[in-house]
Formats: structure tokens, C-alpha cells, sequence
């Protein structure tokens, strides 16, 4: 049988194993003894085969299913390919044209995200998700306070990376424009260079000797802290894509699955819940397959997410799909794309 390795599988069922699973990912068909004999192991004879994978059956690393003679991987078949097995390929010329073409020319965020969400699930052919940046890890460049009528005042928080905040608040009475110019100055003093995060926690100990101010201003500001300088909405803010080809993959036939598929896409909650748990693993790159989900809409999905970073500001990208998604082509568009919103927030 040959040494068993570290990772617990030996080399012929490793090389069994990755048989299983790429076949299954290219194909949707259980994989049985007799094609792999044929098509890759012409040493091994299909006896052979078979018995390697009812032990890899034993072991939880695939599943019978009850129609056929071929095995499918399980979740942790899935993982144990991702981990140790799995060739990632090179993302191809054509993907990467068509990412730079199509997202090169966005002007402002939103458009960004939303154009890079579309792209995302065309290429993938899986459900697509980009999270709006966390603006509240990036630093203040400026604030600003503009009149919209005698009783609105613009609130503009530009952030060190370009993205802007804006908030509208209620002040009741006209407030003469040089008011504004002095208390915007005066916080801009006090507060350009700190995070939003830090301003939010330590805001009324800055501004402790400016309370008396005539405007109200200051009162208004301590009282919409919360607001201003959290993004618990903007955290909040998918953009989901890519509905129609994930609905044309061929584990959406049975009906069963298909209604499932629609439950995961129209439930926004379920989604920004997973991501939610991605980031708290606090990697740049995160998988999670089946199980690992941890929501039971999600437990015959896989995700596959990528931080994009810009001057500090974060959010995040990727894909749902199938746990039979094709991981070697996925995770490399991934990451290329993340790298690309980044690439383009920050110029």
C-alpha cells in the first residue's frame, strides 16, 4: 500500500482521491473504479480501485450515492484536495484583459463594486458577492460641512484612501456659513489623521472643550457619533451576482436544489452572516466548503473569498457555488480580482 503521509492518506489513495474529485468537479458524474483504471491508473485494476475507495469512504473522504456505482467527494474530500492535492492554474490572458478592460474605467466605488461583481460571476459561471469597503478602519483626510437648507447640513468625510462618507443632518435653525467653516476647521484640527474607529471612541474627549460652541454643532455631532463614524450600514451593502449561471449548473435540475439556491440568493442576511464569518478568520484568503459553513443554507456550498485592501480600508470578494466548483481556475480569478480593486481604489 506505500507509507502513509503526515496528512494521513497514502500515495495511492491520495492519488485515487484526486482522481474522485477532479473528475466529479469536470464532470457532475460520480466517478467509478472502472474509469479511472482505464483513464489513469492502467497498473491498478478496477478491484484494486475499489477497494482503496471504500476505505476513502470509511474515512469520510467520499460518498456513495445510492444510484450509482461511483463515489462523489465529501466536504472533506473536498478540503483534503484544496489543501494537499490541487494544482492551482494560471489565470489566463483573456480573464485578465477582460477584469482590466472592464474595470479600469470605473470612476467611483459603488460602480466599481457593482461592475466587479457582474464580471466576477460571468467568468466563474457561480453567484458572485463583493462587500462595500470598511470604511471605518480608514483615516480621515477631511470633513466637511455644507448647507443644503436652513435646517440640513451635509456632513462629506473624505478618507485617506478617496473614498468619501456623506450624512445629512438635521440642525432645526439656519447656521451662518463661517460657523460651519470654523467648527468644520476645528475638528478637522483635532481629528485629520485618526481612523474613523478612533474618532468614534474618543470623539468627546477631544472635542471636551468645544461643547459651549453657539452653533449646536458640536452637541449634534457627540449625539450622531455612532452614525458619522461607523459603516455598520456600508458593511451591510452586497453587491450579489451571477444568479443566472449558477441556476445553469447541473446540480440545479432537481428542484430540490434549485429552490435552495434561490432561498441562499434572495436571503441577504445568510450571505453577509457568511462573509461575516470569513473575515473573522482574519486571513486575505479564505475557503470554506459544505459544513464548515456553519448555516444550514450554506451546507452544500463552498465560498471562496479574498480581502481587497486599500490604504487600510478593507472589504471583500467572491464566489458561492457548488462544493463541485472548479477550485484551480476559482481561487486564482479570486485573488486576481481582489488585487485588482485594490490596484484600482487606490490610484
Amino acid at each position: 500500500m506505500g507509507s502513509t503521509s503526515k496528512e494521513g492518506l497514502n500515495e495511492r489513495e491520495r492519488g485515487i482521491l484526486r482522481h474522485v474529485v477532479y473528475n466529479y468537479i469536470q464532470t457532475a458524474f460520480p466517478v467509478g473504479s472502472r474509469y479511472i483504471s482505464k483513464k489513469f491508473e492502467t497498473h491498478l485494476s478496477p478491484a484494486t480501485i475499489r477497494n482503496v475507495m471504500a476505505d476513502l469512504e470509511e474515512s469520510g473522504y467520499l460518498s456513495h450515492p445510492h444510484t450509482s456505482a461511483g463515489r462523489v467527494p465529501t466536504d472533506i474530500g473536498y478540503r483534503y484536495y484544496i489543501d494537499f492535492l490541487m494544482d492551482v492554474e494560471e489565470l489566463s490572458q483573456k480573464d485578465k484583459l477582460e477584469i482590466q478592460n472592464q474595470l479600469g474605467n470605473s470612476t467611483d466605488p459603488e460602480t466599481l463594486l457593482r461592475e466587479t461583481s457582474k464580471l466576477l460571476g460571468k467568468i466563474s459561471k457561480q453567484l458572485s458577492i463583493v462587500s462595500s469597503p470598511h470604511i471605518s478602519s480608514g483615516i480621515l483626510e477631511k470633513l466637511e460641512l455644507i448647507p443644503i437648507s436652513s435646517s440640513r447640513v451635509l456632513v462629506v468625510i473624505s478618507i485617506r484612501s478617496g473614498l468619501v462618507k456623506t450624512l445629512m443632518l438635521e440642525v432645526g435653525t439656519e447656521i451662518p456659513r463661517q460657523w460651519l467653516e470654523q467648527v468644520s476647521r476645528m475638528l478637522n484640527e483635532r481629528l485629520s489623521g485618526l481612523t474613523l474607529l478612533e474618532i468614534r471612541d474618543t470623539f468627546v474627549e477631544r472635542i471636551r472643550d468645544l461643547q459651549d460652541d453657539r452653533s449646536g454643532l458640536i452637541r449634534l455631532f457627540i449625539d450622531s457619533v455612532d452614525l458619522l463614524f461607523d459603516d455598520v450600514k456600508e458593511r451591510e451593502k452586497l453587491h450579489i451576482s451571477g444568479t443566472q449561471n449558477i441556476i445553469e449548473q447541473p446540480e440545479f435540475i432537481d428542484p430540490k436544489n434549485f429552490r435552495s439556491v434561490i432561498e441562499l440568493i434572495e436571503n441577504d442576511d445568510i450571505i453577509v452572516h457568511l462573509l461575516e464569518k470569513h473575515e473573522e478568520l482574519d486571513k486575505d484568503f479564505v475557503i470554506t466548503i459544505g459544513a464548515e459553513n456553519n448555516e444550514e443554507k450554506a451546507k452544500e456550498y463552498s465560498i471562496v473569498t479574498a480581502t481587497y485592501n486599500t490604504e487600510g480600508v478593507t472589504g471583500r470578494v467572491g464566489v458561492i457555488g457548488p462544493m463541485r466548483m472548479n477550485y484551480s481556475k476559482v481561487i486564482p480569478l479570486v485573488d486576481h480580482v481582489a488585487k485588482s480593486i485594490a490596484k484600482i481604489l487606490s490610484s
